[in-house]
């Protein structure tokens, strides 16, 4: 019985990897920087998004190139995040250290903007759009520009981290989400 349990958690956590898949990701230049839209449509509920995204001491955990995560300072809805990291495409790899002024506006919107780091210029915001059955459409849009790479490299380079982070963050969510109906599964039983 607990090999059947288990292997019923196996397939839950698959599933969850497969959807990840669900993912797009817009990239256009602008000003000098690269504007980045990706979207991803879930089947969890927007409260449980919403837990992961703001899991800030934790983001390193799951999210590809990120070393560090921490909250520095928090007032209200009014967050302080620093954040190292590592944006790598190919054999190319860049040091990424920022500290973020981040603002929550629960339960469907995060803004986050870099105050400080080796960034020339980081911001974005967070999306979690309610659709119909239950599930929900999470967005990133964001400005993200390089110091001192060539533009072609820089937003490749950029792009594919990007990318990498918000697949981390799909995966974590949904793997999240499955972990909580396989114990909802056992406890039912």
């Amino acid at each position: 019985m607990r090999a059947l349990r288990f292997a019923a958690l196996l397939l839950a956590l698959a599933a969850a990897g497969a959807r990840a898949d669900n993912v797009s990701v817009e990239t256009q230049r602008l000003d000098g920087a690269l504007q980045v839209v990706c979207r991803a449509l879930l089947e969890v509920p927007a409260e449980f998004a919403w837990q992961t995204l703001t899991d800030y001491d934790h983001l390193a955990d799951f999210i590809p190139g990120m070393q560090r995560s921490r909250v520095i300072s928090r007032n209200g809805p009014l967050l302080v995040v620093e954040q190292l990291g590592v944006a790598r495409f190919l054999f190319i790899g860049i040091p990424i250290e920022v500290t973020l002024a981040t603002t929550e506006h629960p339960p469907y919107t995060i803004e986050a903007r870099m105050t400080k780091g080796n960034l020339k210029r980081l911001e974005g915001v967070y999306r979690i759009e309610p659709q119909a059955g239950g599930r929900v459409q999470l967005s990133w849009n964001g400005l993200i520009e390089a110091e001192s790479l060539p533009p072609l490299i820089g937003e490749l380079l950029m792009r594919s981290a990007i990318e990498d982070q918000f697949r981390g963050m799909v995966r974590e969510i949904e793997r999240r989400d499955a972990l909580r109906h396989a114990r909802r599964e056992e406890l039912s039983r």
